[in-house]
């Protein structure tokens, strides 16, 4: 069993910022992430809202190169962490369980690490609709990506769900690939940014449905139409179709929280004080999955930077 300062389990913006800050403050930081570095940041085509990430503009004022991509920041920020002596874990954690004054991790290989503190930053994934034909056609048509998938469903006609920041974004992007996007939000009006809307619904591309919710995907091999029901009217209608996109909100990856008592809200996200500390001494979450959140990547970064912060004072007066 391994003996550390400092484990992050997640390697989102949040996890990776908490294992640079952690590193630099002289801590053994070990981060274990069970799918790919980046968490929900590898899917932003461009990163275009976070601070200083913007185009490069030569002396005569023309672009030479566009803001980095979600990707492209996420490697950053891992070989960042790295380069200040954070170590990586590719696994899943199947069980965390406090002991006296430290946690005890395990890993589903059989590993097992001890460390001081614990910062949960595991985020948040996508909400599915649970409607007939959503489960079935997944990844033949359904997905929750449009950077992953778009390029499938090029000149097609493709229904966006949502209308948040993510359901904008995306369809912005989708609309670089064919010129019929269309948005179906069960809301009169968008709750995304402002920016944001107003691009959305200038973009030729992009029909809007509002009050609308779609209520079946169908198709025999792959999506070939939905059936959508206005909201005010009640009216139904089935419209060809050859690919949804979801993008209706996230349910918080929390259940390491919930296994150690910690507090969570009604939606299940992690509830944290303003040193992003649970109620549980010692252990911290960041990111998506803490309650609250604005759910963005700077302010993820910067839940991780608190949260490493403050976990490394605690672990200084548990050392002294």
């Amino acid at each position: 069993m391994s003996d550390l300062d400092l484990i992050i389990i997640g390697a989102g913006p949040a996890g990776l910022t908490a294992a640079q800050y952690g590193a630099r403050a002289n801590l053994k930081v070990l981060v274990i992430e069970q799918l790919s570095v980046g968490g929900q940041a590898l899917i932003i085509d461009v990163l275009e809202n976070y601070p200083g990430n913007t185009a490069l503009i030569d002396e005569a004022g023309n672009e030479k190169a566009p803001p980095r991509s979600g990707y492209e920041f996420a490697m950053d920020l891992h070989r960042q962490a790295e380069s200040f002596g954070a170590s990586f874990l590719f696994g899943a954690v199947n069980s965390v369980k406090k002991e006296n004054d430290c946690f005890v991790v395990g890993i589903t290989d059989g590993t097992k690490h001890k460390t001081s503190a614990v910062i949960i930053a595991t985020g948040a994934k996508p909400r599915r609709l649970g409607i007939p034909g959503e489960s079935e056609f997944s990844g033949r048509g359904v997905s929750y990506c449009a950077t992953c998938d778009g390029n499938f469903f090029k000149n097609k006609k493709i229904f966006v769900i949502g209308g948040g920041d993510a359901a904008c974004d995306e369809a912005r992007y989708l609309s670089k690939l064919t010129k019929t996007v269309v948005i179906v939000h069960r809301r009169d009006e968008f709750r995304a940014q402002k920016a944001l809307i107003k691009r959305t619904l200038e973009n030729p591309n992009i029909e809007v449905l509002l009050n609308t919710v779609i209520k079946e995907i169908k198709g025999e091999q792959k999506v070939s139409a939905v059936v959508l029901e206005n909201k005010k009217t009640g009216e139904i209608s089935e419209e060809c179709a050859s690919a949804v996109f979801v993008f209706a909100g996230t349910v918080p990856q929390s259940s390491i929280a919930k296994d150690l008592n910690a507090a969570l809200d009604e939606d299940g996200y992690i509830i944290t004080d303003k040193k992003m500390s649970t109620n549980i001494p010692g252990l911290y979450a960041a990111g998506d999955v803490r309650s609250g959140a604005f759910r963005q990547v700077v302010t993820a970064a910067a839940d991780g930077a608190a949260a490493a912060h403050y976990a490394a004072g605690y672990i200084d007066e548990l050392k002294s």
